[in-house]
């Protein structure tokens, strides 16, 4: 099993910066994707971003690209999710997951570790 410790979040004006990162521990040896979803009252799941196992490659939801970046500290068993010129629709719960597909983050097929959840709150 995987344990997610996920930190970062909070409160941002509109093109704002903020940065998530998201700690894995346990059985850190599997090879697995890491990424984020989110989710906003009312909506449904969302996948954001994530990281192959390998720690370079990455995929992003359209709505976020050229505005998220996620790496991956493999030393640390930690990815980050840095997020500029953030907007008001970027507003959700963002929950990082681990699967072995990173495209199945956030959706039904998830069946990885997940993490608290953070509240990110974007302000007009």
């Amino acid at each position: 099993q995987v344990q997610l410790v996920q930190s970062g979040g909070g409160v941002v004006q509109t093109g704002g910066s903020l940065r998530l990162s998201c700690t894995a521990s346990g059985r850190t040896s599997a090879t697995y994707a890491m990424g984020y979803f989110r989710q906003a009252p009312g909506k449904e799941p969302e996948f954001v971003a994530a990281v192959a196992w390998d720690g370079v490659t990455t995929y992003y939801a359209e709505s976020v690209k050229g505005r998220f970046t996620v790496t991956k500290d493999n030393a640390k068993n930690t990815i980050y999710l840095q997020m500029n010129s953030l907007k008001p629709e970027d507003t959700a719960v963002y929950t990082c997951a681990t699967d072995i597909n990173p495209m199945h983050i956030g959706t039904s097929l998830n069946t990885g570790s997940w993490g608290q959840g953070t509240q990110v709150t974007v302000s007009a």
